[in-house]
């Protein structure tokens, strides 16, 4: 995640980072000290594993009450979450519903509103017990977000980092140079994202935990899409859980930070929050009617008015009434990256070996390429092929249709050559991606930039999300933004669709950082149905609140304005700035591709 660019609209700059409020000298002395730190050894990691759904359990009954006679055995159930309410929504419903397990798996917990909402319920769940494990990347663990590690000192909780990096906990330059020995180890990273109850219903998706994944920023919301699992293809889902929970990367919390250190972070962030505070204009020393124009003054009212309503609209704190849903019962496999494909600490390794996962109640392995199959036993993890590579086999499989969805698109030669051989094949490839007026990562884009003429050339179809007045518009879920107010949308959604019939959505971008570095999840699922609302739902973002990029007969690019926005074609990157754009080319040619 980027730092955050909130903006102060009473004091009209921009909160200070901690970072920048650091004293030079403390700043430099922290750097020292993750310089010189080393990760614990011979960490205790008693090995667990999840339970088999029970009958006790109401989420199992549930999903037999919600299965109709007539699906196929083996089938799962599968629900698409439209917009960030549903998505928080289906979370709070399994933690309440939850009566033996809660097991989640992510790649960042942001410590906000949002969160603390589901920390109460882990937290109730637990008092009720249910064991809560939490496995989360060690990456943004800093500052306020380290506090979710409270959790671990609580009863019926565990929480685990995966891949931790060396130095402290109070800011992201600490740990910069805490890395330097082993400056690939930062780059890898367990992308994974997952939520799984009573190892009976799950979601798994693009999502974080945090407010702009679930449309309750001022700043910046992600236009984000996930899906609520159920039946069999969840247990593939907790198999992969386990893997990563015993794999000697995961390191207890309780080995990498103290209760007291958690509370002196809790009391730093309190005094930047009461700094904030202290920072913004006081009740009647602001500006005043008489040195603000009226229109200044209702334009800001009109975006505080747009604010609440967003909130309202995005996250009312309510869960998902889950014995209203209905389900698309289909076969569906996991895609599922290995932990190995991280490299692990030889000093780790030899301390620990690694655990016995041949656990009775564990899914089959498919083998490599067996996931296009239809014929495939459903709820098979296929995990002796990355996720990213499982999906170019994807490509090769296509006949009629391609429609991909992915906010940062950076191909890699195979990818490029798969898209290729598509396109001689006769399908028609559809490509969403952010634009650069939308996307949070600036080197990112300028990877995408450096194949778009190329995508062009080869006949794919290319659409980049508008940024400002966009809301995703029905397509992956909105980002609960809608086209009022400061904040802006950001596309973070992870789907694609193969010839109407299979739709894959996960936590993998198309880029080669998914497919080198991190470690991914996602779900393949086959229902034609499901296929088929995800492509109309693209075609209606691609129409409404998308950039249609072509080539003139020049062979210049042409940026053709959404339908209905009133707005003029754009022959460079619309809603950008100048030094936007600067920037985007300076860094188009120094980042090296696979780090992009």
């Amino acid at each position: 995640m980027p730092e955050s660019r909130a903006f102060n609209f009473q004091s009209g700059q921009r909160p200070r980072t901690r970072v920048q409020r650091l004293r030079w000298p403390a700043l430099a002395a922290a750097l020292l000290l993750g310089a010189c730190a080393q990760l614990p050894r011979h960490v205790e990691r008693p090995t667990s594993f999840a339970v088999p759904p029970s009958s006790g359990s109401p989420l199992v009954e549930l999903t037999d009450r919600l299965r109709p006679k007539e699906s196929a055995t083996g089938s799962s159930g599968f629900l698409l979450l439209e917009g960030p309410q549903a998505a928080y929504g289906a979370r709070l419903a399994l933690i309440d519903a939850a009566r033996q397990t809660l097991d989640l798996q992510y790649y960042a917990i942001h410590v906000d509103a949002s969160t603390g909402r589901l920390v109460r319920g882990l937290r109730a769940a637990a008092r009720r017990g249910v064991r809560v494990r939490i496995l989360l990347d060690d990456l943004h663990s800093t500052g306020r977000d380290a506090l979710i590690m409270r959790l671990a000192f609580e009863n019926n909780i565990e929480v685990r980092m995966f891949n931790p990096v060396p130095g402290g906990r109070r800011s992201m330059a600490s740990r910069l140079f805490g890395a330097l020995e082993d400056p690939d180890q930062m780059q890898q990273r367990m992308h994974n994202k997952l939520f799984v109850a009573d190892n009976a219903m799950a979601v798994t998706g693009g999502r974080n935990l945090g407010d702009a994944y679930f449309g309750n920023s001022d700043d910046a919301n992600f236009v984000d899409v996930d899906v609520l699992a159920a039946g069999p293809v969840v247990a593939s889902l907790s198999k992969s859980f386990d893997a990563y929970w015993n794999d000697e990367r995961a390191y207890p919390a309780q080995s990498l930070i103290s209760p007291k250190e958690l509370e002196q972070i809790r009391d730093e962030a309190r005094k930047e929050s009461e700094q904030r505070k202290d920072e913004r204009p006081a009740p009647g020393q602001g500006p005043t009617p008489e040195s603000t124009a009226p229109a200044d003054l209702q334009e800001r009212e009109r975006e505080a008015e747009a604010r609440s309503e967003r909130r309202r609209r995005a996250w009312d704190e309510q869960a998902m009434d889950l014995r209203t849903v209905k389900l698309s019962w289909a076969p569906a496999a996991v895609l599922a990256d290995p932990p190995e494909k991280i490299g692990s600490d030889k000093e780790t390794e030899t301390a620990q070996p690694k655990p016995d996962l041949s656990q009775p109640d564990a899914s089959r392995v498919a083998k490599p390429g067996a996931a296009v199959k239809a014929s495939q036993a459903p709820g098979q993890v296929q995990d002796e092929v990355g996720v990213v590579d499982s999906l170019l086999h994807l490509f090769r499989q296509a006949r009629r249709e391609l429609v991909i969805v992915s906010p940062y698109f950076v191909p890699g030669q195979d990818m490029l050559d798969a898209l290729a051989d598509a396109r001689k094949r006769g399908v028609r490839v559809r490509l969403l991606t952010n634009s650069l007026a939308s996307n949070d990562a600036v080197a990112a884009h300028a990877g995408y930039v450096r194949h778009r003429d190329a995508l062009l050339n080869m006949g794919v179809e290319l659409f980049e999300l508008r940024s400002e007045g966009s809301s995703g518009l029905g397509a992956f879920g909105s980002s609960g933004t809608g086209s009022s107010g400061a904040s802006r949308s950001m596309l973070h959604s992870k789907v694609l669709t193969l010839d109407g019939q299979w739709l894959v959505i996960g936590s993998m971008n198309l880029d080669l950082r998914s497919q080198l570095q991190n470690t991914e999840l996602a779900l393949l699922i086959h229902s034609p149905d499901l296929a088929k609302d995800l492509n109309e739902r693209f075609g209606t973002t691609a129409k409404r609140s998308a950039w249609h990029l072509e080539k003139d007969e020049q062979g210049q690019l042409v940026w053709h304005a959404p339908e209905g926005s009133g707005l003029p074609d754009a022959r460079t990157e619309p809603d950008t700035t100048l030094g936007q754009r600067v920037m985007m080319h300076l860094l188009g040619p120094l980042a090296p591709q696979r780090l992009l």
